[in-house]
């Protein structure tokens, strides 16, 4: 009986259910954890994950768009060929979205809007935005993160798209493609192609069927090294005012826009805004002042192309400060233009 009693209390020990002078005895039973609420995955590909809002189904893909070649073992184990895969896929689905928007824009107005859309200081926004230049992965050699040259975060944008198409193909590229550049499309054709002003009196020209505009310096002053410069535009035997610059880039684009605003295409909002307005595919350039056909409308107020009348300080009458260098534009053009 006792053996039998021994036996019965080492089975009430092991089960912690034995008690020595009323006090419980010390639990010995395994215990194994809970599987139920795995812990959260924090590694650096599970974060990108969450900010572009795309699980890969092969990670290999995104782990190799975020490792720039300062720190791989070979060109060929960095993100330099995703970044030109990616490249490649950016530009057929802005020329695909935009081919399709806009059936009556020009190849050149296409041109332009692609470009800035798809500049690399567009795509630098962006990553930056998502905070993909956080998720990088470099050599000790490229100093702080923070003042990184933005060509690195255009280059991991590139290469996750790049990433996305191979791991789940063109529609979910094209998707998260244009869920960030859209707006910036819109934008960008909105405004003109940023203001980019010779580009705009091009092609408004084409479509007016007149030849291309010829710009002209008449005149430079200051020293060498801070020349400003006087340039006016002509076209099709009319010759614009001309207008000031402290380059010659800056005072083309002044005398392009004095040439739009005086042929109505472009107007100038109270707080300073150029709108320019959409030319239809055979309109005609209006006739220059003094001309026969301009003396019937001689008495009337100039109209810009909302029908108001255009009030704007002439460009041409207004020289900068000659001598000066100043690194000022009046328009910022894309990367690519």
């Amino acid at each position: 009986m006792a053996e039998h009693a021994s036996d019965r209390d080492s089975e009430f020990l092991l089960s912690g259910a034995a008690t020595v002078s009323g006090s419980p005895a010390p639990d010995i039973t395994p215990r194994v954890e809970s599987r139920s609420e795995p812990a959260a995955d924090d590694s650096v590909e599970a974060r990108a994950e969450r900010k572009i809002g795309y699980r890969f189904r092969d990670r290999r893909y995104l782990s190799l768009a975020l490792v720039h070649a300062s720190i791989a073992g070979t060109r060929l184990q960095s993100n330099e060929r995703l970044e030109f895969l990616g490249d490649a896929i950016l530009g057929m689905v802005i020329c695909d979205h935009l081919f399709r928007t806009y059936p009556e824009a020009l190849e050149g107005e296409l041109t332009k809007i692609k470009s800035n859309v798809v500049s690399r200081r567009s795509c630098a926004e962006i990553a930056c935005e998502l905070g993909l230049d956080a998720d990088l992965i470099l050599g000790k050699g490229m100093g702080a993160r923070e003042n990184l040259p933005a060509s690195l975060a255009a280059a991991a944008f590139e290469s996750v798209i790049g990433a996305i198409y191979l791991d789940g193909g063109l529609e979910v590229a094209r998707e998260f493609v244009l869920k960030h550049l859209v707006d910036r499309i819109n934008d960008a054709a909105r405004l003109g192609h940023q203001h980019n002003f010779k580009s705009v009196l091009q092609q408004t020209l084409q479509r007016c069927a007149s030849s291309n505009p010829a710009y002209i310096v008449l005149e430079e002053r200051g020293p060498d090294h801070a020349k400003c410069f006087h340039i006016c535009v002509e076209a099709r035997g009319r010759r614009f005012p001309g207008c000031w610059g402290t380059s010659k880039k800056q005072a083309e684009q002044q005398a392009a826009l004095t040439a739009l605003l005086e042929l109505g295409f472009a107007s100038m909002t109270d707080d300073g805004e150029i709108l320019v307005r959409r030319i239809e595919q055979g309109e005609t350039l209006p006739p220059a002042p003094g001309s026969a056909a301009a003396a019937s409308s001689a008495d009337a107020p100039s109209l810009d192309a909302n029908g108001t009348v255009a009030a704007h300080e002439p460009a041409h009458e207004r020289m900068p400060d000659c001598g000066r260098e100043t690194d000022d534009e009046l328009v910022e053009e894309s990367d690519d233009t």
